[in-house]
């Protein structure tokens, strides 16, 4: 019995994602991707949770560049994300942004700091296809703690 045309457009989309899957699996961070927070506090075990730079410049400006290096490919350059493939970054903090009790929303934002490191830190992958590399062995949480700052300063 001859396929109809759904059944050979599926066909076509399984051969097409089991071809690009071992492509999409192999995916790594870039390593030549380098962030000096060198001017900014370091990080100890005596640093509070959360983003220790949240707010800062110097953070927001090393985040920028940081971003636009390892991040812009799939998330969009200055974080403007018109059709990339990543997530709109900046829709992160929305659903802490309207909760009206401060101590709960700043817990609300904690949860998102401590979310967005691992994800960076660790890269996702679903079904066996990295969607984000993992990044822990090019960027430090320094680094990646400006690129949150960073995030946040573009917020409406």
């Amino acid at each position: 019995m001859p396929m109809t045309a759904p059944q050979r457009l599926r066909r076509l989309l399984a051969t097409l994602v089991l071809a690009a899957g071992p492509a999409l699996a192999n995916e790594v961070a870039d390593p030549s991707v380098v962030v000096n927070t060198q001017s900014l506090p370091a990080i100890t075990a005596a640093t509070p949770p959360g983003n220790p730079y949240r707010g800062q410049a110097r953070a927001i400006e090393i985040g920028r560049h940081a971003f636009n290096q390892a991040c812009a490919r799939c998330h969009g350059v200055d974080a403007v994300n018109k059709g990339q493939v990543g997530p709109d970054l900046l829709r992160m903090d929305r659903a802490c942004s309207r909760i009206a009790d401060p101590a709960i929303r700043e817990m609300c934002v904690l949860d998102n700091d401590d979310f967005f490191l691992k994800s960076v830190q660790d890269g996702k992958t679903r079904v066996g296809v990295v969607h984000m590399p993992a990044w822990k062995d090019v960027l430090p949480p320094a680094a990646i703690w400006t690129i949150r700052s960073f995030l946040e300063s573009r917020k409406p």
